[in-house]
């Protein structure tokens, strides 16, 4: 029998939650052991309680677990502005890691974490979760291998509501810096949606673990909400390569559009819609179809994927390196555009079960969103009375 991966988990509530969840039911529990939660704040994790009755220690900061244990990893889902510290000090004190999305808020930090990786010698696992889903990464394989030909433009949307309670959870949200003074740059490209970014240019790496880098990106950014950052986003880039990708995403909607998706290729068209079939499709000139599949199945694999590499001394399909673009993206953004506030006019409350309003939304903001999608066009290229032109940044 192999030696159990023993794991500590730095922050059990919030999204915390899913990995405590994973690892206390996963029926065959012989190859880990979970030795430490780090977690300032443990009300906020369902299961704490069971935790404590397995003698499982609860720490405030990470620095108090190392002071006296140790783990083979460390699963980190703390707020986005400590994922640099954090990753770094887990490495320093001999742990691979399994870290959320995204990877950082910064581009230093994520190069201080690329080179704490490669001097540690460990394994550096970053979470999103299509990258190591079985669809992803057969689509992936296809891409990489020409056989669909040469990718000429991807686009996506996704349009989350969010209500209030999303922008007071916590300090940060929609902060630009927090309270401490540090970056945070949270938005609805940054971190809610960063997974539909990242995954453009995840399937345009030419291997595996690799992605494509931007060159160039021209972003419109919008805030509806009363918050630091923006919480609307259509940005078009283009990667070294060449490839134009589009992408849409908001907040502020008042109908939820889960990610849909068309990438189109020399010889084919790639499109999903979580709304409707949620399979992943290529229809090929010739007729042909290929079915990749759900990308949303297999949620944990991400977990079981990081032990499995760390005991095996093998790569991951997403680690630093590979997430890094979507960081690169999201600061250029930051770096060069103005945020503008949608008219107040087109600014409605949505009013909740108790008569209150819980939530803002901007009228005929999804249809313009959608249009655009479909056209292939920011919103001030197709004409919307509000929208305004976007900067370039270029790398």
């Amino acid at each position: 029998m192999s030696v159990p991966t023993t794991i500590v988990i730095v922050g059990a509530g919030g999204y915390g939650n899913f990995y405590v969840d994973a690892l206390l039911d996963h029926e065959d529990k012989v190859d880990y052991r979970i030795v430490g939660v780090v977690e300032p704040n443990p009300a906020g994790c369902r299961r704490l309680e069971e935790l404590l009755q397995q003698n499982i220690p609860v720490y405030p900061c990470l620095a108090d677990f190392y002071a006296k244990n140790r783990a083979d990893l460390a699963i980190i889902s703390s707020p986005l502005q400590f994922h640099a510290a954090q990753i770094e000090a887990a490495l320093g004190n001999g742990s691979h890691v399994l870290c959320e999305k995204p990877l950082c808020v910064t581009v230093d930090e994520g190069e201080r974490i690329i080179r704490a990786k490669q001097k540690s010698d460990k394994l550096v696992s970053i979470g999103y979760q299509w990258s190591f889903s079985t669809a992803i990464l057969e689509l992936k394989k296809d891409i990489s291998s020409g056989r669909l030909g040469r990718p000429l433009r991807f686009k996506t949307i996704v349009l989350w509501p969010r209500n209030f309670a999303y922008y007071q959870r916590n300090g940060w949200a929609g902060r630009i810096k927090d309270a401490q003074g540090c970056w945070v740059l949270d938005s609805v490209v940054s971190n809610a949606t960063a997974h539909y970014l990242h995954n453009m240019f995840y399937l345009l790496g030419p291997a595996w673990g690799e992605s494509a880098f931007p060159a160039s990106v021209t972003a419109e950014l919008y805030r509806a909400n009363a918050i630091e950052n923006y919480d609307t986003a259509a940005l078009r880039i283009y990667t070294t390569g060449g490839t134009e990708l589009l992408y849409y995403a908001t907040h502020a909607t008042l109908d939820k559009v889960e990610p849909v998706f068309c990438f189109e290729f020399e010889e084919a068209v790639v499109a999903y819609n979580q709304n409707e079939e949620g399979q992943i499709v290529a229809t090929f000139k010739n007729g042909e179809k290929r079915v990749y599949g759900d990308p949303f199945a297999g949620r944990d694999n991400k977990l079981w994927t990081t032990i499995a590499a760390l005991k095996a001394g093998k790569t991951v399909p997403c680690g630093p390196e590979a997430a890094l673009p979507q960081v690169i993206c999201v600061n250029g953004i930051q770096e060069v555009s103005t945020i503008h506030s949608f008219p107040d006019a087109l600014i409605k409350h949505q009013i909740n079960d108790r008569g209150e309003a819980d939530r803002v939304y901007v009228e005929g903001l999804t249809q313009a969103l959608m249009g655009c999608y479909e056209e292939r066009l920011l919103p001030h290229e197709a004409g919307i009375p509000w929208a305004q032109a976007g900067k370039t940044k270029h790398f």
